[in-house]
């Protein structure tokens, strides 16, 4: 949830648009989540060909895309 982010969204906002131009569309990668791959015990996971990376933001939409390495 972005309610347990420890910098707020407007804040990444307005730094990101005072180096760069945001268009609309743009994507903001903001961090890794719990549970993340590097940490899995008792052996690390990561992603590899062909897996599959969905996310969605409630009212917004979803995104699916294919790992192509």
């Amino acid at each position: 949830s972005t309610g347990n982010m420890v910098v707020k969204i407007p804040e990444i906002i307005r730094y990101l648009s005072e180096v760069m131009t945001l268009e609309p569309g743009d994507i903001i990668s903001t961090g890794t989540p719990s549970g993340v791959g590097l940490f899995w015990k008792p052996i690390p996971r990561f992603l590899n060909d062909g897996d599959i990376v969905e996310m969605s933001i409630s009212g917004l939409g979803f995104l699916k895309n294919k790992v192509v390495l």
